[in-house]
């Protein structure tokens, strides 16, 4: 490739190279003329003008991909921006002549391609050097949009944004027509299309002024209409263009002469919130309110990202500013009874809701201004509260009323719960200030009449324990104190002990925990609850549900705790089932329908606290105990047989009772030994497989499990990489057949004090969450009993299939699947065979039918759980036929789903076979799959192919050396020639090259032909994957360099890496920055020192009017910042990994860069976000001065700047408490050297060496100083650093004469 490396095209070599390698040489060459015009001066470049633009604008006619029309583009601009422009025109005719051109055949279209694409660029980068030509060829490209396919529309309206973008204001005289073309296919069926035009439309904002003037509400709807139906990458481009047009259009309010209607930022907001509240699709905003449409889910996520963009570009200045206005408006739509038509409408929404407050607060704003947030929300809920009180005042509290406060009150208290614990014991301050005091606000909604918001106080009280956890033993003793008062009130009831619940719940994340004593008193209290409920029919059944849940909340407490207890509670819990089946039988005669809803509550209860007991007091399961706990669960499971008699004996909301006691028993045996309870496994699993074929449930309920089921890296088929956003919390309600994103605390209470995360509470609904307990309990059994059972089982599976129909028969597999597939696991990690023959086979027909389904996930699981059959079955015969099969599948079939499936079934069976096992069929599904890989017509079959022949070369090790080479080959034409549109067959390209790079290994530092061209050929495609506008190849692209660059440093330039690292990591996508940061941890290990120098280099680059990524405190100053932004903890763990590795590497010769870096974060004693930082962004400035002096409510509307740089928020508690940690790692990487100890010693050494070495002892003061500020500091972590101890301990010892402050 060497030939390649010149200034001109060398044509000869290129006609005698094979086809496969034409494209290969020609775009090397381009890259090499791309970096190499801009280095040469005007006069070469003119002297080689007229060759290189013929051999340029003849490639165009040379059916180009993708990447390399995109570097002839950028040369001609180059070019003609360097030298003559005279022939700048006609390469623009030549560009028109193109695509004027009728020929409709495919092989056409990638010139026609590669001309729009150019115009684009020279229209872009040249402005309005082009004159007037630009008349034409818009006219021309909107002409060219009738007849065009997905492609061509998506190029032209690439090409007519770049077009306003270039031209700015010259080309307002078009304006009118690209803005009804580009509006037009903002609603394309192609989802490429929508995100370009969502662009272009974007780029005509702030050119044309008759869009804010007239077309706002157009554009709003049809904004809105375009989210429906849409992707994830959709949805994100069509709410940058909303927000920036909403944002725009409060900018009007500051021109004077303007005929444009004046928007507020109430009425901004009204416009989002129409589209939030209906997610309808009427034709305008107005109509979308006044409209009765059906709620659309994914409108409802695009809307929100829309809201969290407009926030953003508003700037932290402006939501403190505003932040009564905007708190208040977003958690008003929770009241809108159009937002919450159905429960789990409701909890979406309120996922929506929840998710704006904490990307917009948290995520923001800096520390001072979340407390003023908490304070707002305060007011909130008070005046919430106010409202039920005066409704309380009337004989009967109107439904509507309290449904909608408590879908306010939950958002407002769980937004307020995560600012808390956002705070840690900074929010101090909250709980003791009399005027602020957030706790009194919190427990008044504990006596609410909706179990959701009492729910949602106790959760907040959680939180509040956690950051604060003084308050803990007070909370606890005033909850008990409450309940004791008001025993006779059942809400108040409820609400108390959920409070005691959660804040038991809370004491495992508390150091200092609570006394012995509580814990006793506590239990003591519960029992009493349960003795007397039968005191009062009316207060029954809440006495019952605190009693027992409060019991369990005592079990988290721990064996010590309990253990003084446990006589009482194994008696509570005998007493609670009946006794003898005599004794069921006579209650089942005796009952009437409240009664049996006490009595099943309460056993519910019971089996809630056994799986407490169970799961947090090991210690104290011994034989007796199990012994005596499988009583009572003896007795439950009989009840369960009866259930069905007595629901329709009792009516249907038994139903729900019967539901929770089923969750319980079954979660209750997964947690016992198995062969405690082996003698009901008959019985058992009857029970089991009726629950997840939904025998007698007429829903089509589905289990949340079968995603993690399937195999982590088949992320890129089922699109689960979503889980790696930032806005996974709202993109999860869009995920078919997964019932994530439902999850919420009344579907159980026990989560109160059951959940280990601290972030997002909630249970999933009651019915998905039972199934999920019957598969994992049957997973668990089923490799315990005999063949006869199993194929009798996987037998009653196929039938199940057969008879059901369309969607149910979906629900149905989907079932059973993550049934099977848990189940083979289980066999798998016990080391237990699958069975004899006939079951073998049983569970081969089942799975081999699934894999010809037509869902997607259904292959995926049918494909794993085919991988996970041969872990199973030691026998290679059986996988030497599996592959087999699947080969002549391949072969004969035509149709996408069964190609898809058995490409993905061959490369779960190398996966889990492994390359040394499946040497002998290596070559056939190699060949096969590389077939498969080329069918450009069915990109859906590439996508399948390409990942199974990932999972081969990733699990064939040194047996697939062999097939790299025609491997890599594939991966590089794929990259020149696919279109960016199928990002699918990207992603899956780029797994394919990582790989790939991982099977080479080492070997790539070589020198030979072959593995010189096999490390080209990598870095080719890197370069291909880096420039593609998808964030996750992008970041592929990173993670393969990184590869690289381990096992061929000297080969990876990191004088271009590093500065695309670093601006990476203000990526909007989580992918990037996490995979940057990655690859920076990395380098930081050995190159230290070159990073930091690269990436200064881009800080010294940066104009004045661009937004530096890198500011003068260097690239640690930019890791710093993203301690305080990010929330990913895998990201925040690799980014402390990165400023430890450049502090052992480069603080020795740079202690005051390292001590500024330090002193800078410690001492940011003032929120810059507040307003009085000199690094804020300024608010938008008036055109007319005279308008300045205007009413002071012009303030509203004001945002920021969109170039300038954005506010900097102060560090929080847990970035200053790193920055003290690597204050402390200095001292230590000092302390060997007395130097850096002994000031009479650093000060000669200093005086005779001019080597500008730095002492540690020569910057005492400094030490001195940040160890004050974190002593004094109002985060009890910070202060528990005993910083200034520690550096008395290092001192006391040496010589300090004649040192001064």
């Amino acid at each position: 490739m060497e030939l390649a490396h010149n200034l001109t095209l060398n044509e000869e070599v290129v006609k005698g190279l094979p086809d496969h390698k034409k494209d290969i040489f020609i775009f090397e060459w381009l890259q090499f003329l791309e970096k190499v015009l801009t280095a040469l001066n005007r006069a070469d470049v003119k002297e080689r003008q007229k060759t290189l633009t013929n051999q340029l604008t003849a490639l165009l006619t040379k059916s180009p991909g993708p990447p390399t029309r995109c570097l002839i583009a950028e040369c001609l601009a180059t070019l003609f921006s360097i030298g003559d422009t005279s022939p700048l025109f006609s390469t623009i005719d030549i560009c028109n002549d193109i695509i004027k051109n009728r020929d409709d055949s495919p092989s056409y279209l990638p010139n026609r391609l590669a001309a729009i694409t150019t115009i684009g660029v020279l229209y872009e980068k040249l402005g309005r050097m082009v004159g007037r030509s630009y008349e034409e060829t818009v006219s021309l490209l909107i002409r060219s949009l009738k007849n065009a396919e997905s492609q061509g529309r998506y190029e032209v309206m690439k090409t007519l944004q770049r077009i306003v973008t270039g031209l700015g204001s010259a080309g307002k005289n078009v304006h009118k027509e690209i803005y009804k073309s580009a509006l037009k296919h903002l609603v394309d069926s192609n989802m490429s299309v929508r995100s370009s035009a969502s662009k272009c439309v974007k780029a005509l904002i702030p050119e044309s002024q008759a869009i804010l003037h007239t077309d706002v509400e157009t554009i709003v709807s049809t904004c809105i209409r375009a989210f429906d139906s849409s992707n994830y990458d959709v949805r994100c481009h069509v709410a940058q263009l909303l927000a920036y047009l909403l944002a725009e259009c409060l900018k009007v309010k500051s021109r004077t002469g303007s005929k444009a209607k004046i928007y507020d930022v109430k009425e901004v907001l009204g416009l989002l919130a129409s589209g939030f509240v209906k997610a309808g699709k009427g034709s305008s905003a107005v109509e979308m309110v006044r409209g009765a449409s059906a709620i659309n889910r994914e409108i409802r996520v695009g809307v929100t990202h829309a809201y969290n963009e407009f926030i953003k570009l508003m700037g932290a200045q402006w939501l403190e500013r505003n932040m009564t206005l905007v708190l208040e408006h977003i958690v008003t739509l929770a009241a809108n009874p159009r937002t919450t038509q159905t429960h789990i409408d409701a909890v979406y929404a309120r996922k929506c809701i929840i998710f704006i407050m904490a990307t917009s607060v948290q995520g923001m704003l800096g520390e001072k201004a979340q407390v003023n947030a908490a304070k707002e929300l305060s007011k909130v809920i008070g005046k919430q509260m106010g409202v039920m009180s005066a409704e309380s005042h009337t004989d009967s509290p109107q439904q509507s009323v309290i449904t909608a406060t408590q879908h306010v009150l939950v958002c407002s208290l769980q937004e307020l719960g995560g600012i808390v614990q956002s705070l840690g014991t900074t929010a101090t301050q909250l709980t003791t200030e009399s005027n602020s005091d957030i706790v009194k606000p919190v427990m008044s909604v504990l006596t609410h009449p909706s179990s959701a918001a009492r729910l949602a106080a106790a959760w907040c009280l959680r939180s509040i324990a956690i950051a604060v956890p003084a308050l803990l033993t007070p909370l606890l003793e005033r909850n008990m104190e409450q309940l004791d008062k008001m025993k006779s009130n059942g809400d108040a009831l409820s609400g108390f002990s959920f409070a005691i619940s959660a804040l038991l719940g809370a004491v495992s994340k508390c150091p200092l925990g609570i006394p012995y004593s509580i814990g006793k008193k506590v239990f003591n209290q519960a029992e009493e609850l349960l003795r007397s409920a039968s005191q009062s029919s009316r207060l029954s059944l809440p006495r019952i549900q605190s009693g027992w849940l409060i019991i369990g909340a005592v079990m988290t407490l721990g064996p010590s705790v309990v253990k003084p207890c446990l006589p009482t509670l194994l008696q509570l819990w005998k007493n609670t089932f009946p006794r003898t089946v005599k004794e069921l039988e006579a209650e089942n005669s005796k009952g009437d329908a409240f009664t049996w809803q006490v009595a099943l509550d309460g056993r519910a209860g019971a089996l809630g606290s056994i799986h407490s007991f169970v799961t947090r007091c090991g210690d104290l399961l011994n034989a007796e105990t199990t012994k005596r706990i499988l009583v009572p669960l003896e007795y439950a499971f009989i009840l369960l047989q009866k259930m069905p008699l007595i629901v329709k004996e009792h009516g249907a909301h038994l139903k729900a009772c019967a539901a929770m006691l089923r969750l319980r028993l079954y979660d209750i045996l997964c947690g016992l030994p198995p062969h405690s309870y082996e003698g009901a496994y008959k019985h058992l699993f009857r029970e089991l497989v009726a629950e997840f074929t939904l025998t007698e449930n007429p829903a089509n309920t589905t289990t949340s499990l079968l995603r993690d089921m399937c195999h982590i890296d088949d992320s890129v088929i089922l699109g689960a990489w979503l889980q790696e956003t930032d806005h996974k919390d709202i993109e999860d309600q869009l995920q078919p057949n997964s019932a994530s994103g439902s999850g919420a605390l009344e579907h159980d209470p026990t989560y109160l004090y059951s959940v280990s995360n601290n972030i997002d509470p909630g249970a999933l609904p009651l019915g998905v969450s039972v199934i999920d307990s019957s598969v994992r309990l049957y997973g668990k059994l089923f490799p315990r009993v005999s063949d006869k059972h199993k194929q009798q089982m996987l037998q009653h599976f196929k039938d199940c299939i057969k008879q059901a129909k369309a969607a149910r028969q979906q629900a149905i597999q989907i079932n059973i699947f993550t049934a099977v597939l848990c189940a083979l696991k289980y066999c798998a990690e016990e080391k237990r065979q699958l069975g004899s023959a006939v079951v073998r086979n049983a569970a081969l027909t089942l799975i081999m039918d699934m894999l010809a389904s037509s869902s997607p996930l259904l292959r995926c699981a049918a494909g794993e759980a085919l991988g996970r059959m041969t872990q199973c079955c030691e026998d290679n015969k059986f996988v030497a036929d599996m592959v087999q099969k699947s080969f002549e599948k391949l072969q004969s079939a035509r149709d996408v789903v069964s190609r898809t499936g058995h490409s993905l079934a061959l490369g779960c069976l190398h996966r889990y076979v492994g390359g040394m096992s499946s040497g002998q069929h290596l070559s056939s599904s190699v060949s096969i799959l590389l077939a498969l890989s080329k069918d450009h017509a069915a990109p859906v079959v590439q996508v399948w192919a390409l990942h199974a022949l990932g999972l081969i070369a990733d699990s064939g090790g040194p047996m697939f050396r062999t097939y790299v080479d025609a491997t890599l080959t594939l991966v590089l034409n794929s990259l020149l020639t696919v279109p960016p549109s199928n990002t699918d067959v990207h992603q899956c390209l780029g797994k394919c090259l990582a790989a790939l790079i991982t099977n080479l290994g080492p070997e790539l530092q070589g020198t030979s032909s072959v593995i010189s061209d096999a490390r080209l050929s990598c870095l080719i495609s890197c370069a291909i994957m880096t420039d593609h506008p998808d964030s996750l190849v992008q970041a592929q692209a990173i993670s393969c360099l990184q590869q690289l660059h381990l096992f061929a440093p000297r080969h990876v330039n990191l004088s271009s890496l590093v500065p695309r690292l670093c601006t990476s990591l203000t990526s909007p996508h989580l992918l990037l920055r996490r995979s940057s940061v990655a690859c920076l941890r990395q380098l930081a290990q050995k190159e230290a020192n070159e990073i930091s120098d690269y990436a200064r280099t881009l800080y010294k680059a940066a104009n004045e009017d661009e937004q530096q990524v890198i500011s003068e405190s260097g690239l640690e100053g930019a890791l710093f910042g993203l301690l305080d932004r990010e929330s990913d903890s895998q990201l925040k763990k690799d980014v402390k990994d990165t400023l430890m590795s450049m502090l052992q590497s480069l603080a020795g010769a740079n202690l005051s860069h390292w001590f500024q870096l330090v002193r800078n974060v410690l001492s940011a004693a003032t929120d810059l976000a507040s307003g009085d930082g000199k690094d804020l962004s300024t608010t938008i400035e008036d055109e007319d001065e005279d308008e300045e002096n205007e009413e002071d409510d012009d303030e509203q509307f004001k945002g920021v700047k969109e170039k300038e740089v954005k506010s900097h928020l102060a560090p929080k508690w847990p970035t200053r408490v790193f920055a003290v940690t690597c204050m402390m790692k200095l001292m230590q990487e000092c302390k060997d050297n007395r130097a850096h100890l002994d000031l009479a010693l650093a000060r000669e050494l200093k005086a005779k060496k001019d080597n500008g070495q730095d002492y540690l002892v020569l910057h005492l003061s400094e030490l001195v100083r940040v160890a004050f500020i974190a002593a004094t500091s109002d985060s009890d972590k910070l202060r528990l650093r005993r910083t200034m101890v520690k550096i008395t301990w290092c001192y006391t010892s040496v010589n300090l004469c004649g040192w001064r402050s």
